[in-house]
């Protein structure tokens, strides 16, 4: 590398002569990491976890008993699904407690109402390996093969004049056909013997059911798919409650992408909203709530925008009804490269969706278990959280079924029980009753995976590849992570002509570069008054999201205006910065919209401005740091860790006396900061520092490279907007 690295400097030299520029900067040679302050926090020891990392709602935190009296959930959102159901829901059940004293108190009996489901699923994924159910598509096939189920069977009494063909609707036959689908239910629990069912609605949204003009039954299509997979459980937990069974309400991933385009010729163009999405989303959990769901199941995600709608309206839903519903969350990965359809690795999609903590994720589908084992494993490494595998049973023929029985398809997991890897196994696609119980007879005799250690937190990005802050080195080898520049309208000249000219395209030459030059995170800013900046920031993103060499860092959403950077949020499916809050605009408008930012899961910067100004003394900067950061923490809750601080870098060298300690007091501020606000990072702008000398370059990059070595080294700056390219090492 070495001798490549040489010969490329020294044809470079010979071009430069032969053209008459100044030489190139010389290669660096190997790269030599300098140590990363460490604070009182940075040395506590990582300790047992007893259970996953919790929700921050008091139900969650105080591990409160769904009453399971869901008419009680009055919010207006709630009544606005329900009163526009096809169904009348006066008349219907939506409430399933049960008598205290049904059973006997302790593990492993379980009674609704009285018990805590997320206490009872830790005791159960600590002490085995639980088993969820195999593929409902299947088992209708399989069933039609031996029973009459075409159109007229799909259509039932209540479809039999509709308007189009139905059939294939496999969703439908929860009204139509419930016998046979609470039949299939049964099927798995009493012969796989599942201690969890996924309910028969995985495109129980009105954007799935707009295929069959049937968007009006989204409600009742969720409500009647989990009604009778409640029926079928607790018929079967009556016969052995020391094994209780329970209902997992299956939310699918609708059949359209927030990240994909639908047009080859415009990478801008979407089918879908988030806004839309979490709509959709919203009625099937209110649907599966009612029909008596235990637990909630994002699943089969191959765009993890899609799955971050799924999460923000359960967590809106679990917000309106003030209860604690354990969540599960189910990535695909679509072939060998090990990454969803939108491109993300494994670890990427659990950095997007781990804000919405999840009590179990895992990977379903696309794949058989022989083919997942590396991407099962690589999971297993990182995620916080228990873990589950469902998969194919084997990969589909060319007459497109699955050929693993049920004794190959145990084998192929084995490997999955022998390393310890799963709390929960199940199937998808080809797989049977008789393959879920082969399974549970190989996965019997081993241990199901413990929990990570808890260690200190920390903040964790992703675009399409993750990237944990705390953990990386810049290429000059400083502990800290380069923000490229030049996506911003006023860091970059070129960029803003190309920004008014509306040209995205040669715009994202510019992102590559940036990455290519050593930005881990992208900084995306469009402001400026001529522009519509609104329309400019979600175009840009739409584009750079299809762009693998771009989106494949996480993004700073950067703008002065907050509808602006909340619009970009929303087509991001990675975890990106939101740059910035402040309480310039007041404490209770902050806690609003760092309330809705942490909904989405991104990271925040949070400027040193409050109602009366901008901090420019170190005192200022760090009494405005700590008031934000008691506000964050203790009222809102945000992950201390994924709040980034900017205490304002400001220009010097300017001829004022006044201005003259500014860099002093920013370096002095910071390790202040960091000493009083654990968990938290510190930003600038450094351009800004350097400002009075537009145009030097020289001097401009020498400036920052001393300002960075001490801010960094002695004071732990974590973050900074930089051109890498430029940035020059102190002995340069």
């Amino acid at each position: 590398d070495d001798m490549l690295q040489r010969t490329a400097y020294e044809r470079a030299c010979i071009d430069a002569r032969k053209k008459n520029l100044p030489p190139p900067r010389k290669p660096r040679g190997k790269r030599v990491l300098k140590p990363r302050l460490q604070f009182d926090y940075d040395k506590i020891p990582p300790r047992p976890a007893t259970e996953p990392p919790l929700p921050t709602s008091d139900a969650a935190q105080n591990h409160v008993p769904n009453p399971y009296v869901n008419s009680n959930s009055t919010h207006e959102k709630i009544m606005e699904i329900r009163a526009k159901a096809t169904l009348d829901t006066t008349s219907i059940n939506i409430d399933y407690s049960q008598p205290n004293d049904m059973y006997p108190e302790s593990f492993p009996y379980f009674v609704r109402g009285r018990d805590s489901l997320r206490e009872y699923i830790t005791s159960l994924f600590t002490s085995q390996i639980a088993l969820y159910d195999g593929g409902m598509g299947t088992m209708i096939q399989n069933y039609s093969k031996r029973n009459k189920l075409e159109e007229e069977e799909y259509r039932g009494d209540k479809f039999k004049d509709w308007s189009c063909n139905v059939k294939g609707n496999n969703d439908m036959l929860s009204i139509t056909q419930p016998t046979v689908i609470k039949n299939i239910y049964k099927e798995y629990l009493e012969v796989g013997g599942s201690n969890m069912i996924g309910t028969n609605t995985f495109s129980s949204t009105t954007i799935a059911m707009a295929d069959y003009d049937m968007e009006k039954y989204a409600y009742e299509l969720n409500y009647e798919g989990a009604r009778l997979a409640r029926e079928a459980c607790d018929e079967v937990t009556a016969l052995d409650p020391t094994k209780p069974r329970f209902v997992v309400g299956a939310i699918g991933p609708t059949n359209r992408t927030g990240s994909i385009s639908p047009s080859v010729e415009d990478a801008s163009s979407r089918n879908v909203t988030f806004d839309e999405l979490v709509e959709t989303y919203f009625e099937q959990v209110v649907g599966l709530m009612d029909g008596g769901s235990d637990i909630l199941m994002v699943e089969t995600i191959f765009d993890t925008l899609n799955a971050k709608a799924a999460l923000f309206a359960i967590g809106e839903y679990l917000e309106f009804s003030n209860l604690d519903i354990p969540v599960f969350v189910s990535g695909t990965l679509v072939d060998q490269s090990g990454r969803t359809l939108s491109g993300q690795t494994g670890e990427a999609f659990y950095a997007s969706i781990r804000h919405s903590k999840p009590m179990c994720v895992g990977l379903n589908c696309a794949l058989g278990a022989e083919h997942m084992v590396p991407f099962v494993e690589r999971l297993s490494k990182v995620v916080e959280c228990f873990m589950h595998v469902y998969s194919n049973a084997g990969l589909p023929n060319a007459m497109g079924e699955y050929d693993e029985t049920p004794a190959d398809m145990a084998r192929n997991n084995k490997v999955f029980f022998e390393k310890g890897w799963l709390n929960m196994v199940g199937g998808c696609c080809g797989s049977t009753p008789e393959h879920i119980k082969a399974i549970r007879e190989c996965s019997v005799d081993f241990a199901p995976r413990k929990l990570p250690d808890v260690g200190r937190p920390k903040m964790w990005l992703s675009g399409l590849e993750d990237l944990i802050v705390e953990d990386l080195h810049n290429h000059l080898g400083y502990p800290f992570m380069n923000v490229g520049e030049r996506c911003n309208i006023s860091g970059s000249m070129r960029f803003k002509k190309l920004m008014m000219k509306g040209d995205f395209n040669t715009a994202m030459d510019i992102a590559k570069k940036q990455v290519e030059d050593g930005a881990h995170v992208l900084d995306i800013n469009v402001d400026d008054g001529m522009l519509d900046g609104l329309a400019a920031m979600q175009k840009f993103v739409k584009i750079a999201v299809t762009e693998p060499e771009v989106s494949k860092v996480p993004f700073m959403l950067d703008a002065s205006k907050f509808e602006i950077v909340l619009a970009g949020l929303k087509w991001c499916q990675g975890k990106p910065i939101i740059n910035s809050i402040s309480l310039k605009v007041g404490e209770e408008l902050f806690v609003e919209q760092a309330t809705l930012l942490k909904k989405h899961g991104a990271a925040i910067v949070v400027m040193a401005f409050d109602e009366e100004g901008q901090a420019a003394t170190e005192d200022d900067k760090v009494a405005m740091c700590k008031r934000s950061y008691d506000i964050l923490v203790d009222k809102v809750k945000f992950p201390p860790e994924d709040i980034v601080f900017d205490p304002n870098v400001l220009t010097i060298g300017t001829g004022m006396e006044e201005h003259a300690n500014y860099g002093i007091d920013f370096i002095n501020a910071t390790k202040r900061i960091k000493e009083c606000c654990p968990y938290a990072k510190i930003s600038g702008g450094i351009s800004n520092l350097s400002f009075g000398f537009r145009g030097v370059m020289k001097i401009r990059e020498s400036i920052h490279s001393v300002f960075l070595h001490h801010c960094i080294l002695e004071s732990g700056m974590d973050v900074g907007i930089v051109n890498a390219h430029e940035m020059l090492a102190l002995p340069e």
